[in-house]
C-alpha cells in the first residue's frame, strides 16, 4: 500500500489556525508538508542544493585553468585558448566563471606580448641566462658531506674551524682544492673526540691520496693533504663520513691532480708504482737527529736501502717501450750505485759514522726526471715536498 497522509481539518471560519490544525504555510514549505531543514535534509546552504530546492549553478572548469595559466605566466597561449573555448560553454551550459574566462583570457594576452617583446628585443634570453646561472650556481654550492672523489672545489670558510658549504668549479679553473676520496668511520658508539679522528683521518687519507696522484710531481709544493672531519654536532645527526683532498690556503692551482691506475696506462702505472716508495721513505726520516736518536735514524736508512733496492728490481722486470728504454736503463744503474752508498748508512757503527755516510747517501740518490719525460709523466720535481695534514 502507498503511505497516505491524513486530510487537513477544515478551514476555521475566521480564517486563522484551527486549533491543533496544521500551521499555516511557511517559507520553503506547501500546504500539508513538514518544514524541511537541518543538516540532512537538504535545505538551503548544503551541498548540491541551492534555493528552493534548485541544484546550484556550476563553475565552468576551463575559465579556472585559463585563469591560472595567465597568472603563472608559464604557458600563455594556454590560458588565451582556454579562456576563449570557456566563454560558449558557460552560456550553453548556463554555468558561471565568465569573469575568471574574460580575466584569464585578458592576463594571457599580455603575456602573449610580453613573450614576443622579449624575444624579439633578447630581453628574454637574458632572464633565462640570469635564471640558468642561478641554478647553476645553487647545484654547485654544496656540503663537504656531498663531495665526490675527483670533484675540484673553493673553500671559501677554509680558515674557519668547521666547513658548512663549498663551491664545485671545473678543475681546469683556480680551485682551493681535490677530492681523492672518503670513508666512514666505524668502531665507535659515541663521539670520539677531534684528536681521535685526526688520528684515522690522516691513516686512512695518506693512502687515499698516494693512490689518487701517483704522479707526486704534479702536485705542487703549496698543495697537502687535508681533510673534512664530522663535527660534534653532526655526529650527533649520523654524519660518519671524512673526505679526503689534495687543498691549499696559499694560491689556488689549476688542473686535476689525477693520476691514478685509471688514468695511466701500463707503463707508466708500473714505473710509479715501482719508484713511488723511495719518495714515501723519504719523507719518514725522523725529526731527531742521529745524535739523539741513533737507533731511530740507523732503521730509517735501512728503510730507505729497501726501497732502493725494490725499485731497481722492479724496472728490471718489465719490458720498458721505445724510447723509454734507455733512461730507465741508466736509472737502474743509478740505483745500484745508490743502494751501496745507503747500505754503507744503514750499516753505520755510530752517530759519527752516520753522518759521515749522510751527505754522499743523498748526493748519488737518482731522481729519474729523464725516465718520467720519456714515459710522458711530469719530470720537473716540485721545489718543495707535500705531505702535511689538517683538518676542516
Amino acid at each position: 500500500m502507498e503511505p497516505t497522509q491524513p486530510p487537513p481539518p477544515p478551514p476555521s471560519p475566521q480564517g486563522g489556525p484551527q486549533q491543533g490544525g496544521w500551521p499555516a504555510p511557511g517559507p520553503y514549505t506547501s500546504p500539508g508538508m513538514p518544514y524541511a531543514a537541518g543538516p540532512y535534509a537538504g535545505g538551503p546552504g548544503m551541498p548540491g542544493v541551492g534555493p528552493y530546492g534548485m541544484p546550484p549553478r556550476t563553475t565552468n572548469g576551463l575559465a579556472i585553468g585559463s585563469l591560472v595559466s595567465g597568472i603563472v605566466c608559464c604557458l600563455p597561449p594556454l590560458g588565451l585558448v582556454l579562456g576563449l573555448v570557456a566563454l560558449p560553454q558557460i552560456r550553453k551550459r548556463d554555468q558561471s566563471g565568465k569573469g575568471l574566462a574574460i580575466a584569464g583570457i585578458a592576463l594571457s594576452a599580455i603575456s602573449c606580448l610580453l613573450l614576443v617583446v622579449g624575444l624579439a628585443t633578447g630581453g628574454f634570453n637574458s632572464v633565462w641566462s640570469g635564471f640558468k646561472e642561478g641554478m647553476d650556481e645553487a647545484s654547485r654550492s654544496k656540503s663537504p658531506l656531498s663531495l665526490r672523489t675527483g670533484q675540484c672545489f673553493n673553500d671559501d670558510g677554509k680558515s674557519e674551524e668547521y666547513t658548512e658549504e663549498v663551491e664545485i668549479v671545473d678543475c681546469d679553473r683556480p680551485h682551493d682544492g681535490e677530492v681523492t676520496g672518503g670513508f666512514k668511520v666505524t668502531g665507535f658508539d659515541k663521539w670520539p673526540g677531534e684528536d681521535a679522528l685526526d688520528e684515522i683521518a690522516v691513516e686512512r687519507c695518506e693512502p687515499l691520496n698516494a693512490a689518487y696522484a701517483m704522479d707526486t710531481w704534479a702536485v705542487p709544493e703549496h698543495v697537502w693533504l687535508y681533510y673534512y672531519l664530522p663535527s660534534k654536532e653532526s655526529w650527533r645527526l649520523g654524519d660518519r663520513l671524512v673526505t679526503c683532498t689534495f687543498a691549499t690556503e696559499e694560491e689556488p692551482f689549476s688542473g686535476s691532480l689525477r693520476s691514478d691506475a685509471g688514468s695511466l696506462d701500463g707503463d707508466q702505472e708500473h714505473f710509479l708504482k715501482t719508484v713511488n716508495p723511495i719518495e714515501t721513505a723519504m719523507y719518514r726520516e725522523p725529526e731527531e737527529d742521529p745524535d739523539e736518536d741513533f737507533t731511530g735514524n740507523k732503521a730509517w736508512a735501512g728503510e730507505m736501502l729497501a726501497a732502493i733496492d725494490a725499485a731497481r728490481a722492479g724496472l728490471g722486470r718489465h719490458s720498458w717501450p721505445g724510447a723509454s728504454t734507455a733512461p730507465v736503463a741508466e736509472l737502474r744503474k743509478d740505483l745500484d750505485a745508490a743502494s751501496k752508498a745507503w747500505g754503507k748508512l744503514a750499516k753505520a757503527s755510530d752517530a759519527d759514522a752516520y753522518w759521515d755516510a749522510y751527505d754522499p747517501a743523498w748526493d748519488v740518490l737518482p731522481d729519474g726526471a729523464d725516465a718520467r719525460a720519456a714515459l710522458g709523466l711530469t719530470d720537473t720535481p716540485p721545489e718543495g715536498g707535500g705531505g702535511g695534514s689538517t683538518t676542516a
